[in-house]
């Protein structure tokens, strides 16, 4: 059984001959490759070199291209906010923000895709991954959900005040981000990618009064655009923090995997959302990066009991670059055991 069936019979609820294991390596990818954060997030190439050689290396079921928040921000608002780093993702400065004006929000326009650009150059991992680790390989495009990229343009603070100020701004700049997310992911599902990943880290901020009135409808649109375009595309929702109380709307959405992080209360997650597949709620800290191979391998046997044969093994963010290599190896060694 390949990655994508593997993938595939999981959310279907039908018999897989392991759980599938997809942990979010990004840092570690790059480091593990012996190459700079900073080359893996300005070079699809090199991208693609660490992504499939963890992949080979651990017999990991996923190619991730998620990396930073910083590429739709680029592409549509110029790199005035950024501010890069050698060996950690570049990070949005929210004292220079592109949208701290809130008028330059008329001046924005749909991306265009230019081949030197940062969106197109994920674009072009992407068409690496897929000819070299073929078709029945499982690759994971990204894009930032309305919310993350709203933040991002805006500035989280600013954003969160937006809500009860301006909540007409608000609204406009959710639905502009949300229409990005929409044309980005057709881009990416046109380069070969067979899942769809949306982050919307921000959302475990919120309370469920502010992401049902603002936030909920926008990711609809997204995922209900994948769904209804490209239905034989897989989706995945990435929402960092502690997003238990947020469950009753997110379970609404078309979302073949939630991904949990760790702060979250997964049984009661799976209670609101059923027979849906869950990925992650491992701790990054105590677990993967601070713990042993046993801890890691017996807080994914918790995971998986609650979860059952709807679980997809993942840690609940983004795999710390120097976790101990053995501890990724447990992750996969429970994975093919169970």
């Amino acid at each position: 059984m390949n990655s994508i069936e593997r993938v595939r019979n999981a959310i279907a609820g039908k018999p897989v001959d392991h759980l599938t294991c997809q942990p979010m390596l990004m840092q570690f990818a790059a480091s593990y490759s012996n190459m700079l954060f900073i080359d893996y997030t300005k070079d699809g190439r090199k991208m693609a070199e660490a992504q499939l050689r963890v992949m080979r290396d651990f017999d990991i079921d996923v190619l991730l291209t998620c990396s930073d928040p910083a590429r739709e921000v680029i592409d549509l608002a110029g790199d005035g906010s950024i501010e890069w780093f050698e060996n950690q993702g570049p990070a949005i400065q929210e004292e220079k923000a592109a949208l701290a004006d809130k008028a330059r929000l008329k001046e924005l326009r749909m991306p265009d895709f230019d081949p030197k650009g940062r969106m197109y150059d994920r674009i072009i991992a992407e068409e690496i991954m897929r000819r070299e680790a073929g078709p029945s390989a499982s690759i994971c495009g990204w894009v930032e959900g309305p919310l993350a990229l709203a933040a991002e343009l805006r500035g989280i603070n600013r954003m969160m005040t937006d809500f009860s100020d301006d909540p007409e701004f608000a609204r406009d700049l959710l639905h502009y981000c949300a229409d990005v997310a929409i044309l980005y992911a057709d881009a990416q599902i046109a380069a070969g990618v067979d899942t769809i990943g949306m982050s919307d880290a921000a959302a475990g901020l919120l309370g469920p009064v502010l992401y049902k009135n603002f936030i909920v409808a926008e990711q609809m649109r997204v995922f209900t655009h994948i769904k209804e375009k490209h239905p034989g595309v897989i989706t995945r929702q990435h929402m960092c923090g502690r997003i238990t109380k947020l469950a009753e709307d997110f379970a609404t959405l078309p979302v073949d995997i939630f991904e949990i992080d760790f702060p979250s209360d997964l049984a009661k997650i799976k209670a609101v959302v059923g027979d849906r597949v869950l990925s992650g709620n491992i701790s990054t800290i105590s677990d993967v990066f601070e713990g042993t191979a046993e801890r890691v391998y017996d807080a994914i046997g918790r995971c998986h009991a609650i979860c059952g044969k709807y679980f997809i093994v993942n840690c609940g963010c983004e795999v710390p670059p120097r976790s101990p290599i053995e501890n990724v190896r447990a992750m996969v060694r429970y994975a093919k055991e169970h």
